[in-house]
């Protein structure tokens, strides 16, 4: 593959990519949305890039606001959202892509981001606009389907130092943050991603159905294209949840595809999908899928390759990947080949060591950086790690975001990190913490899990995601993906719960249930050494997540010790 060369050079800004490809393309297409929710087969909506431009500096125009001040991105997914991100960088503002209102669950988590960022406006469309003015109260909301007049123009010509957006995190151990990113920062990261991947930029379409609030949404679904001139294809999340088909068939409609998602959407589709949809889909054709965001699972890995092999999906289609938005969104992913799955020493990764082995816990190769460096490193004394050691992961590269928004303090733990010790080749900082713990085998990253969830018991370490796999492996009712392991104060140590959705809890009766608790408590025993002080199952939906779709340990935590899950069976 050719180097990645930016169009917009002397620019290198979202805004010089727009305008470039509105000047050179005018008449190519630059996004397409696929609507489901007026048209089962999923109606296609297109923009050209001269379109595109157009409409974002009609809403640029419309936006009453300064340079610096914050515009929050409150649009459904589509069209108008893209418009609303770009036009808000446009007008010279910091854009922060978030949802609206009425996504289920999640209106405390937008109340809190809305207090933090402190916006000047709010971006939504026509129909959800009396919503919206309901919810930000006092501050002046604009419609991006019908901008109004023009308030405020020209902006100022953006450089690649500005700050373009403000990312904030899902919140799976803590408060959202606002990450401050650049420009230089997110066309850095799509140069690593596209490089690292392997990919040729010139001859790509990404589809996404992932949440364009969501940094690897974002990065893939608009920024990635922008950057590089290419066609982004575009769903809602709800339609991809109705009928996973859907997605894939997006990706086989267009040569060269590539696209990304969590682990938990490749269950779905090996679950889900019938075989009468399977016999129509074209996945030869596929590039790419990254699978990133969450622990990624190697029987998952295996059902979609085995289910999807006849449809022409091959595994070194499947790109696993780690990253965090912190970092922009990617940090470590590989080129085309099939995935590598390790065995590592239980009782080994618990003392905090790597050691290859015959059986143990299979973990998932999540490539090499490209264009960053990645250190292990010991949290406590800052001193890089060997390969054969389990540490924090620690990021330096220009794809490193400046800081959270307003949060000097913060800022400086996570992203000024410097080196002790023993160096080698590595720069002293600043580095990024990014609180997960991993291991380099033969030259790739593999993901342990969070330090902030890594659960200690009588001095040795279990990593929640490993005894999630354990306990979900007790029955198929068991929803994978859907069990939250969590350490509460014990008398003497820390103590282990397990919370587990149940696919029919309904109609579980009590009998089965207390079997069902033996049999989680057993295994869990046998393959890690814990004596549970609880487990309960619960309906689905019950277990929280984060609104990138992460389980929340903390929230439920918090659920558990406020009784909200009720009085557990007597064991």
């Amino acid at each position: 593959m050719s180097d990645v060369n930016f169009p917009a050079v002397g620019g290198g800004t979202l805004t010089a990519c727009l305008r470039h490809w509105a000047a050179t393309t005018p008449d190519s297409p630059a996004l397409t949305f696929a609507d489901f929710a007026t048209d089962r087969d999923g109606r296609r909506r297109t923009l050209t890039w001269r379109r595109l431009g157009e409409r974002v500096d009609a809403v640029a125009g419309a936006l009453p606001v300064r340079p610096g001040d914050r515009v929050a991105v409150l649009c459904p997914q589509g069209p108008d959202y893209v418009v609303g991100f770009l036009a808000a960088i446009t007008a010279g503002a910091i854009a922060v892509p978030l949802f609206d209102p009425g996504l289920p669950g999640h209106a405390g988590r937008l109340a809190a981001v809305l207090a933090d960022c402190a916006p000047s406006a709010v971006l939504t469309t026509t129909p959800r606009q009396p919503a919206v003015e309901e919810f930000v109260g006092d501050v002046p909301v604009v419609a991006v389907d019908r901008p109004g007049p023009v308030r405020s123009w020209p902006a100022p010509e953006a450089v690649p130092d500005d700050v373009a957006y403000l990312q904030y995190t899902s919140g799976s151990t803590r408060t959202p943050a606002g990450v401050v990113l650049t420009h230089a920062n997110v066309l850095a990261n799509v140069t690593q991603a596209v490089r690292g991947l392997g990919l040729d930029p010139g001859a790509s379409t990404t589809v996404s159905w992932l949440p364009l609030f969501h940094d690897m949404g974002l990065v893939l679904g608009l920024i990635t294209p922008l950057a590089l001139g290419l066609r982004s294809v575009l769903m809602d999340p709800l339609a991809f949840i109705e009928r996973p088909v859907r997605w894939l068939e997006l990706l086989g409609d267009h040569a060269g595809a590539w696209s990304a998602a969590p682990n938990f959407a490749f269950h779905y589709c090996a679950s889900r999908i019938r075989d009468a949809e399977r016999a129509r889909l074209r996945l030869g054709r596929v590039t790419a899928i990254v699978n990133g965001a969450e622990p990624i699972t190697p029987a998952v890995l295996d059902r979609f390759h085995a289910t999807f092999a006849a449809a022409g999906y091959t595994p070194d289609k499947t790109r696993p990947a780690y990253g965090l938005a912190e970092a922009t969104v990617f940090v470590t992913t590989g080129p085309a080949a099939a995935p590598r799955v390790a065995t590592f020493d239980r009782d080994a990764l618990a003392t905090g060591t790597a050691r290859p082995a015959a059986d143990g816990v299979r973990l998932v190769a999540c490539g090499a950086p490209a264009g960053q460096l990645v250190a292990l490193v010991d949290p406590e004394t800052a001193v890089a790690l060997p390969d054969t050691s389990v540490g924090e992961i620690w990021v330096h590269g220009p794809n490193v975001g400046e800081g959270y928004w307003q949060k000097p303090l913060e800022s400086t733990e996570t992203f000024g990190a410097r080196l002790a010790g023993d160096r080698g080749d590595l720069p002293e900082g600043p580095w990024l913490r990014t609180g997960d713990l991993g291991l380099r085998h033969d030259g790739e990253l593999y993901i342990a899990g969070r330090i902030k969830d890594l659960i200690i018991v009588d001095g040795r370490n279990h990593y929640p995601q490993d005894v999630e796999a354990t306990a979900a492996s007790a029955d198929p009712e068991i929803r994978p993906g859907s069990v939250a392991a969590f350490a509460i104060e014990g008398a003497d140590t820390e103590a282990v719960v397990v919370v587990a959705e149940h696919r029919a809890h309904a109609d579980l009766a009590e009998a089965a249930e207390r079997a069902l608790v033996t049999t989680v408590r057993r295994l869990v025993a046998d393959a890690h050494g814990l004596a549970l002080r609880d487990v309960l199952l619960v309906p689905a939906g019950r277990v929280p997540r984060t609104s990138s779709g992460k389980i929340a340990r903390a929230a439920c935590r918090d659920r558990y010790l406020a009784g909200d899950y009720g009085k557990a069976l007597a064991r």
